[in-house]
């Protein structure tokens, strides 16, 4: 059965056909223009612009059609349209061919490179079966102005001779494109076919590690649950004891209780952190909804402001015109934004700055979050988005840290086929930016 990934891979192939085919007739009409104008050749110009906007006929339609059908599990009608197009590809080269030279034209071994795009796009078979039809048109084209059933269009300025009827000529010509067709037909499917096969042991592969990930996941998610009841049920324990509830403490009494309160506190913390994580690797669906990306920074920045104010840090908040509601899983949105917040708070000493900005950019909405904090070394950049990990600096200025905020924010951001980097000098401040898809 086909994937759904095979049949995106042949789509994208396709729109790239597509492409390629609207840059060939625009070619053909400059050719036509250049060749006639410049070089004096005498082409039968209105027909070959004919054929030209044929192509671009065509080639609009099919890309009408794929349109319709993308993201439809329907591998049968898209290998219809790609087998389809190769052969209209063929009959709109033969009949260019036909007009510009027939069998004299150099450009006849494009025929080729449809070889070679048909071996990548379809079987082995149909493969073969489109060099077959191609030798079958160049036959007939070469046949029927052999025997004046059609014009010959003679490359006058190019050949010195006319050659339609040398038949010496037209065998030997005839002898090297049909086996050049077929020969490389078979190399292009030979590799392809290596390709393919090396591509699908590589997808099941990475199959059984996404679903060793996903066992490894689950099993985090079960202890780090279980973990995190007997957490709660100690905090039930401590807090009680700590507010004197259960009676008056002496001081050191109060001081051990307050330092397993503080360290009950941080571990939990951590578990909420890993649970997160662990719960993002497993989700395969968010509830995507539309929401105002201002309110939500507003809202992340209002939930942070009494750590903030603590500090004497000042928060500011700009937004570029032309910025509507977004669509994404905005609990997930939510919380990144004020988790990341929180952590520009903890790393930026007293008296500083953060500026969170929305900027405009097109098809994208980029979130920056910039401060003026400690920074992060320049070699340890490239780590800084690993599970676990804290920068050097960080691990000094602040003891206590799960390294789970930035991998956390890198996997929603992901998620959402959005973009997250970080740009930092040491001792300069932190400036974090967020793509996302409108």
């Amino acid at each position: 059965m086909t994937s759904f990934k095979q049949l995106e891979g042949l789509c994208e192939r396709l729109y790239w056909l597509i492409r390629l085919r609207w840059i060939a007739a625009a070619s053909v009409f400059l050719t036509v223009l250049l060749t006639g104008h410049i070089f004096k050749f005498s082409l039968p110009a209105f027909d070959l612009y004919a054929a030209s906007t044929a192509l671009g006929v065509y080639n609009l339609v099919f890309f009408v059609l794929l349109k319709s059908i993308k993201g439809k599990e329907s591998f049968v009608i898209v290998n219809r349209i790609a087998n389809s197009q190769i052969s209209l590809d063929l009959l709109s080269l033969a009949v260019l061919i036909h007009f510009s030279g027939g069998i004299e034209n150099p450009f006849l071994f494009y025929f080729i490179f449809h070889m070679i795009i048909a071996s990548v796009l379809l079987s082995k078979r149909a493969s073969f079966l489109q060099a077959t039809f191609a030798v079958l048109l160049f036959s007939i084209m070469v046949s029927l102005e052999y025997f004046a059933v059609l014009p010959h269009y003679c490359l006058k300025k190019f050949i010195i001779h006319d050659q339609q009827h040398n038949l010496t000529y037209i065998s030997g010509v005839s002898f090297v494109f049909i086996s050049t067709l077929y020969i490389a037909v078979y190399m292009a499917t030979s590799i392809s076919g290596r390709l393919k096969q090396r591509e699908k042991v590589l997808g099941e592969a990475n199959l059984q590690l996404e679903e060793k990930d996903r066992i490894k996941s689950e099993y985090v998610l079960r202890v780090t649950h279980g973990i995190k009841e007997h957490l709660s049920a100690i905090q039930g324990c401590l807090e009680p004891v700590s507010g004197g509830i259960t009676g008056e403490l002496n001081a050191k009494q109060f001081d051990l209780v307050q330092r397993a309160v503080r360290r009950t506190a941080k571990l939990m913390s951590f578990v909420k952190a890993l649970l997160q994580i662990t719960r993002i690797k497993l989700s395969k669906e968010m509830k995507m909804e539309y929401f105002s990306l201002r309110d939500s920074c507003l809202e992340a920045i209002n939930d942070t402001s009494a750590k903030a104010k603590a500090k004497f840090i000042s928060v500011n908040f700009t937004m570029e015109p032309g910025i509507g509601p977004i669509r994404a899983a905005r609990e997930y949105i939510q919380e990144t934004l004020t988790d990341l917040l929180v952590n520009s708070i903890k790393y930026t000493p007293p008296r500083g700055k953060i500026d969170v900005g929305l900027r405009n950019r097109g098809s994208v909405i980029l979130i920056e979050i910039a401060d003026t904090g400690i920074g992060i070394p320049k070699n340890e950049l490239p780590r800084i988005f690993e599970e676990f990990y804290r920068a050097s600096n960080a691990q000094v200025a602040e003891r206590d840290g799960t390294g789970l905020g930035l991998s956390i924010a890198k996997r929603v951001v992901e998620m959402h086929s959005g973009r997250i980097w970080i740009e930092s000098e040491e001792g300069k401040g932190t400036k974090l930016n967020i793509e996302l898809p409108k």
